[in-house]
Protein backbone atom coordinates (compact mmCIF):
# COMPACT_ATOMS: atom_id res chain seq x y z
CA UNK A 1 0.00 0.00 0.00
CA UNK A 2 1.58 3.30 -1.12
CA UNK A 3 2.29 5.38 2.50
CA UNK A 4 -0.38 8.83 2.49
CA UNK A 5 1.99 11.48 1.81
CA UNK A 6 -0.99 13.85 3.82
CA UNK A 7 -0.80 11.51 6.99
CA UNK A 8 2.86 12.53 9.04
CA UNK A 9 1.81 16.49 8.43
CA UNK A 10 -1.95 15.93 9.71
CA UNK A 11 -0.53 14.31 12.41
CA UNK A 12 1.77 17.61 13.68
CA UNK A 13 -0.85 19.10 12.59
CA UNK A 14 -3.24 18.02 15.12
CA UNK A 15 -0.33 17.50 17.60
CA UNK A 16 0.08 21.32 17.37
CA UNK A 17 -3.52 22.42 17.95
CA UNK A 18 -3.80 20.10 20.81
CA UNK A 19 -0.97 21.64 22.23
CA UNK A 20 -2.47 25.09 21.49
CA UNK A 21 -5.47 24.07 23.60
CA UNK A 22 -3.79 22.19 26.70
CA UNK A 23 -0.05 23.60 26.83
CA UNK A 24 0.36 20.60 29.62
CA UNK A 25 -0.77 17.86 27.10
CA UNK A 26 -1.24 14.20 28.01
CA UNK A 27 0.66 13.84 24.50
CA UNK A 28 0.86 9.96 24.00
CA UNK A 29 0.70 8.49 20.33
CA UNK A 30 -1.64 10.12 17.76
CA UNK A 31 -4.35 7.93 16.12
CA UNK A 32 -5.49 7.68 12.99
CA UNK A 33 -9.24 7.15 13.15
CA UNK A 34 -10.07 7.56 9.58
CA UNK A 35 -8.04 7.20 6.48
CA UNK A 36 -10.06 6.85 3.16
CA UNK A 37 -10.18 8.57 -0.28
CA UNK A 38 -13.05 11.14 0.99
CA UNK A 39 -11.54 11.52 4.80
CA UNK A 40 -8.41 11.30 6.75
CA UNK A 41 -8.73 12.00 10.48
CA UNK A 42 -6.15 12.20 12.93
CA UNK A 43 -6.33 12.74 16.84
CA UNK A 44 -3.81 13.76 19.12
CA UNK A 45 -4.94 13.66 22.56
CA UNK A 46 -7.96 15.77 22.95
CA UNK A 47 -7.88 17.42 19.75
CA UNK A 48 -9.12 15.86 16.28
CA UNK A 49 -7.57 17.14 12.58
CA UNK A 50 -9.77 16.59 9.57
CA UNK A 51 -8.73 16.33 6.08
CA UNK A 52 -11.78 17.01 4.09
CA UNK A 53 -12.51 15.23 0.71
CA UNK A 54 -10.57 16.32 -2.62
CA UNK A 55 -13.71 18.06 -3.87
CA UNK A 56 -14.62 19.87 -0.79
CA UNK A 57 -14.72 23.99 -1.36
CA UNK A 58 -14.73 26.59 0.74
CA UNK A 59 -17.95 27.51 -0.68
CA UNK A 60 -19.64 24.44 0.85
CA UNK A 61 -17.63 24.05 3.69
CA UNK A 62 -17.50 26.87 5.67
CA UNK A 63 -21.22 27.67 6.22
CA UNK A 64 -21.90 24.36 7.23
CA UNK A 65 -18.80 24.64 9.89
CA UNK A 66 -20.30 28.28 11.05
CA UNK A 67 -23.56 26.07 11.26
CA UNK A 68 -22.06 24.06 13.55
CA UNK A 69 -20.33 26.37 15.61
CA UNK A 70 -23.96 27.97 16.13
CA UNK A 71 -25.56 25.00 17.41
CA UNK A 72 -23.03 23.85 19.70
CA UNK A 73 -26.10 21.18 21.32
CA UNK A 74 -26.88 20.04 18.57
CA UNK A 75 -23.49 19.75 16.36
CA UNK A 76 -20.16 18.88 18.00
CA UNK A 77 -18.65 22.51 17.01
CA UNK A 78 -15.32 23.05 15.22
CA UNK A 79 -12.36 24.61 17.22
CA UNK A 80 -12.62 26.98 14.62
CA UNK A 81 -14.96 28.52 11.76
CA UNK A 82 -12.40 28.04 9.10
CA UNK A 83 -10.59 25.46 6.95
CA UNK A 84 -7.18 25.52 6.44
CA UNK A 85 -5.25 24.10 3.32
CA UNK A 86 -3.08 21.34 3.35
CA UNK A 87 -1.56 19.43 0.38
CA UNK A 88 -4.48 20.85 -1.31
CA UNK A 89 -7.12 19.56 1.00
CA UNK A 90 -9.35 21.27 3.45
CA UNK A 91 -8.53 20.67 7.06
CA UNK A 92 -10.94 21.59 9.68
CA UNK A 93 -9.99 20.78 13.99
CA UNK A 94 -12.42 19.47 16.57
CA UNK A 95 -12.65 18.49 19.96
CA UNK A 96 -12.55 14.91 20.76
CA UNK A 97 -15.61 12.89 21.45
CA UNK A 98 -16.01 9.48 22.45
CA UNK A 99 -17.53 7.39 19.66
CA UNK A 100 -21.01 4.83 20.37
CA UNK A 101 -19.57 1.40 21.00
CA UNK A 102 -20.02 -0.97 18.06
CA UNK A 103 -19.22 -3.53 20.95
CA UNK A 104 -22.99 -2.74 22.59
CA UNK A 105 -25.97 -2.03 20.88
CA UNK A 106 -27.99 -2.25 23.44
CA UNK A 107 -26.84 0.93 24.61
CA UNK A 108 -27.27 2.20 20.93
CA UNK A 109 -28.04 5.97 21.82
CA UNK A 110 -31.43 6.23 19.26
CA UNK A 111 -33.32 8.23 21.19
CA UNK A 112 -30.20 11.12 21.72
CA UNK A 113 -29.88 10.47 17.78
CA UNK A 114 -33.44 11.38 17.11
CA UNK A 115 -33.87 14.05 19.71
CA UNK A 116 -30.97 15.60 17.51
CA UNK A 117 -32.23 15.01 13.85
CA UNK A 118 -35.47 16.81 15.46
CA UNK A 119 -33.69 20.25 17.08
CA UNK A 120 -31.86 20.34 13.53
CA UNK A 121 -34.25 19.89 11.71
CA UNK A 122 -36.41 22.45 13.34
CA UNK A 123 -33.24 25.00 12.53
CA UNK A 124 -33.83 27.82 10.34
CA UNK A 125 -31.74 27.43 7.69
CA UNK A 126 -28.86 29.61 7.08
CA UNK A 127 -29.04 31.47 3.30
CA UNK A 128 -25.72 30.17 2.69
CA UNK A 129 -26.28 27.02 3.36
CA UNK A 130 -25.68 24.57 0.06
CA UNK A 131 -28.43 21.46 -0.46
CA UNK A 132 -27.87 18.12 1.44
CA UNK A 133 -25.37 16.03 0.04
CA UNK A 134 -27.67 12.44 0.82
CA UNK A 135 -29.17 11.86 -2.91
CA UNK A 136 -25.45 12.70 -4.56
CA UNK A 137 -24.38 10.17 -2.23
CA UNK A 138 -26.18 7.49 -3.51
CA UNK A 139 -26.03 8.09 -7.12
CA UNK A 140 -22.24 8.02 -6.69
CA UNK A 141 -22.85 4.33 -5.26
CA UNK A 142 -25.26 3.64 -8.40
CA UNK A 143 -22.28 4.96 -10.25
CA UNK A 144 -20.09 2.75 -8.62
CA UNK A 145 -21.49 -0.43 -9.83
CA UNK A 146 -21.33 0.60 -13.97
CA UNK A 147 -17.31 0.88 -13.09
CA UNK A 148 -16.67 -2.21 -12.04
CA UNK A 149 -15.04 -4.54 -14.19
CA UNK A 150 -16.40 -7.83 -12.81
CA UNK A 151 -19.79 -7.90 -10.81
CA UNK A 152 -22.94 -10.32 -9.70
CA UNK A 153 -24.69 -9.27 -12.54
CA UNK A 154 -28.27 -10.51 -11.04
CA UNK A 155 -27.30 -8.99 -7.94
CA UNK A 156 -26.34 -5.32 -9.57
CA UNK A 157 -29.44 -5.33 -11.85
CA UNK A 158 -31.86 -5.59 -8.91
CA UNK A 159 -29.92 -2.61 -7.56
CA UNK A 160 -30.08 -0.68 -10.64
CA UNK A 161 -33.70 -1.43 -11.34
CA UNK A 162 -34.65 -0.23 -7.70
CA UNK A 163 -33.14 2.75 -8.49
CA UNK A 164 -35.18 3.73 -11.79
CA UNK A 165 -37.94 3.94 -9.78
CA UNK A 166 -37.19 6.58 -7.79
CA UNK A 167 -38.15 10.06 -8.45
CA UNK A 168 -35.53 12.47 -9.76
CA UNK A 169 -34.68 14.27 -6.91
CA UNK A 170 -34.08 11.31 -4.91
CA UNK A 171 -31.47 10.18 -7.53
CA UNK A 172 -29.55 13.53 -8.06
CA UNK A 173 -31.19 14.66 -10.93
CA UNK A 174 -33.48 17.38 -9.93
CA UNK A 175 -33.07 19.94 -6.89
CA UNK A 176 -35.27 18.62 -3.87
CA UNK A 177 -38.56 19.66 -3.05
CA UNK A 178 -37.57 21.12 0.45
CA UNK A 179 -35.10 23.93 0.26
CA UNK A 180 -35.63 25.17 3.92
CA UNK A 181 -35.26 22.26 6.33
CA UNK A 182 -31.70 21.79 7.54
CA UNK A 183 -30.66 18.15 7.50
CA UNK A 184 -27.58 16.48 8.42
CA UNK A 185 -27.47 14.08 5.21
CA UNK A 186 -25.55 11.17 6.28
CA UNK A 187 -26.81 9.95 9.53
CA UNK A 188 -26.23 6.92 11.51
CA UNK A 189 -24.90 6.09 15.10
CA UNK A 190 -21.16 6.28 14.20
CA UNK A 191 -21.96 10.02 13.60
CA UNK A 192 -22.52 10.39 17.25
CA UNK A 193 -20.22 11.53 20.03
CA UNK A 194 -20.45 12.32 23.74
CA UNK A 195 -18.58 15.59 23.97
CA UNK A 196 -16.51 15.96 26.22
CA UNK A 197 -17.84 19.50 27.58
CA UNK A 198 -19.55 20.87 29.34
CA UNK A 199 -22.41 18.07 29.39
CA UNK A 200 -20.61 15.30 28.52
CA UNK A 201 -24.05 14.79 26.37
CA UNK A 202 -24.27 13.12 22.64
CA UNK A 203 -23.52 15.39 19.66
CA UNK A 204 -23.79 15.23 15.87
CA UNK A 205 -20.57 15.25 14.16
CA UNK A 206 -19.59 15.12 10.19
CA UNK A 207 -21.00 18.37 8.79
CA UNK A 208 -19.36 17.60 5.23
CA UNK A 209 -23.03 16.25 4.38
CA UNK A 210 -24.57 18.93 5.86
CA UNK A 211 -27.38 21.68 4.16
CA UNK A 212 -30.84 21.54 2.76
CA UNK A 213 -33.15 19.39 1.50
CA UNK A 214 -36.24 16.25 2.75
CA UNK A 215 -35.37 15.93 6.43
CA UNK A 216 -36.71 12.64 5.43
CA UNK A 217 -33.73 11.55 4.17
CA UNK A 218 -31.85 11.50 7.76
CA UNK A 219 -34.52 8.94 8.77
CA UNK A 220 -34.37 6.70 6.18
CA UNK A 221 -30.77 4.29 7.25
CA UNK A 222 -32.60 3.42 10.20
CA UNK A 223 -35.89 2.99 8.44
CA UNK A 224 -34.09 1.37 5.39
CA UNK A 225 -32.71 -0.78 8.33
CA UNK A 226 -36.00 -1.91 9.58
CA UNK A 227 -37.45 -2.55 6.69
CA UNK A 228 -34.76 -4.89 5.53
CA UNK A 229 -34.95 -7.18 9.19
CA UNK A 230 -31.80 -5.35 9.83
CA UNK A 231 -32.72 -2.95 12.86
CA UNK A 232 -35.30 -4.52 15.53
CA UNK A 233 -38.30 -3.37 15.49
CA UNK A 234 -38.35 -2.14 19.21
CA UNK A 235 -34.84 0.31 17.95
CA UNK A 236 -36.67 1.36 15.25
CA UNK A 237 -40.37 2.26 17.39
CA UNK A 238 -37.47 3.81 19.99
CA UNK A 239 -36.05 6.22 17.58
CA UNK A 240 -39.50 7.10 15.80
CA UNK A 241 -40.95 8.08 19.07
CA UNK A 242 -38.01 10.11 20.02
CA UNK A 243 -38.30 12.01 16.90
CA UNK A 244 -42.13 12.54 17.12
CA UNK A 245 -41.79 13.46 21.00
CA UNK A 246 -39.24 15.73 20.06
CA UNK A 247 -41.84 17.81 17.59
CA UNK A 248 -39.23 16.87 14.46
CA UNK A 249 -40.99 17.33 11.10
CA UNK A 250 -40.23 14.81 8.78
CA UNK A 251 -43.43 12.33 9.61
CA UNK A 252 -46.63 13.20 10.96
CA UNK A 253 -47.22 13.23 14.76
CA UNK A 254 -49.04 10.58 14.71
CA UNK A 255 -50.60 7.98 12.43
CA UNK A 256 -48.26 5.70 9.65
CA UNK A 257 -44.98 7.19 8.98
CA UNK A 258 -44.15 5.63 5.54
CA UNK A 259 -45.67 7.46 3.18
CA UNK A 260 -43.10 10.21 3.86
CA UNK A 261 -40.21 7.88 4.75
CA UNK A 262 -40.40 5.11 1.31
CA UNK A 263 -38.53 6.61 -1.08
CA UNK A 264 -35.66 7.86 1.00
CA UNK A 265 -35.56 4.33 2.92
CA UNK A 266 -35.66 2.89 -1.00
CA UNK A 267 -32.70 5.40 -1.82
CA UNK A 268 -30.43 4.34 1.48
CA UNK A 269 -30.91 0.57 1.18
CA UNK A 270 -29.88 0.92 -2.94
CA UNK A 271 -27.01 3.25 -1.96
CA UNK A 272 -26.13 0.32 0.69
CA UNK A 273 -26.53 -2.62 -1.42
CA UNK A 274 -24.39 -0.89 -4.53
CA UNK A 275 -21.77 0.04 -1.71
CA UNK A 276 -22.04 -3.73 -0.74
CA UNK A 277 -21.83 -5.50 -4.46
CA UNK A 278 -18.50 -2.99 -5.22
CA UNK A 279 -16.91 -4.03 -1.66
CA UNK A 280 -17.47 -7.84 -2.25
CA UNK A 281 -16.61 -7.55 -6.05
CA UNK A 282 -13.16 -5.51 -4.86
CA UNK A 283 -12.33 -8.18 -2.57
CA UNK A 284 -13.16 -11.14 -4.76
CA UNK A 285 -15.72 -12.79 -2.66
CA UNK A 286 -19.28 -13.50 -2.57
CA UNK A 287 -22.06 -11.42 -1.28
CA UNK A 288 -22.34 -12.23 2.97
CA UNK A 289 -25.91 -12.66 4.24
CA UNK A 290 -26.43 -9.30 4.97
CA UNK A 291 -25.11 -7.94 1.45
CA UNK A 292 -27.80 -10.68 0.19
CA UNK A 293 -30.37 -9.63 2.57
CA UNK A 294 -29.98 -5.73 1.19
CA UNK A 295 -29.98 -7.11 -2.81
CA UNK A 296 -33.17 -9.05 -1.88
CA UNK A 297 -34.56 -5.88 -0.41
CA UNK A 298 -34.51 -3.98 -4.09
CA UNK A 299 -35.11 -6.55 -5.60
CA UNK A 300 -38.42 -7.11 -3.75
CA UNK A 301 -38.46 -3.03 -3.78
CA UNK A 302 -38.82 -3.29 -7.85
CA UNK A 303 -42.08 -5.04 -7.66
CA UNK A 304 -43.71 -2.05 -6.35
CA UNK A 305 -43.45 1.32 -7.30
CA UNK A 306 -42.50 3.34 -4.35
CA UNK A 307 -45.06 5.38 -2.22
CA UNK A 308 -44.94 8.34 -2.96
CA UNK A 309 -45.97 11.78 -0.70
CA UNK A 310 -47.47 14.66 -1.81
CA UNK A 311 -44.44 16.68 -0.18
CA UNK A 312 -41.70 14.45 -2.11
CA UNK A 313 -43.76 13.02 -5.04
CA UNK A 314 -41.29 15.15 -7.94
Amino acid sequence: MTANPLLPELTAKARAAAHARTPACPCGAPVTLAERPDATVVRHANTVAKAHAPDASPTDLTPRLALAAHLPGVLLPPLTPTPVTLHGRLVTFWPYGAPVDPEEPDTAPWEAAATLLARLHGTPAPHALPPMRGPAKAARAVAGLHALAQHPAAAASAVVRAWTLLPAWARDEAPMPDTTTVCHGDLHLGQLVRHPAPDGAWRLIDVDDLGTGVPAWDLARPASWYACGLLPPDEWTRFLAAYRAAGGPAVPADGDPWPALDVPARALTVQTAARAITKAAAADRPLDEIEQSLVDACDRMSSAPPELSPDTAK
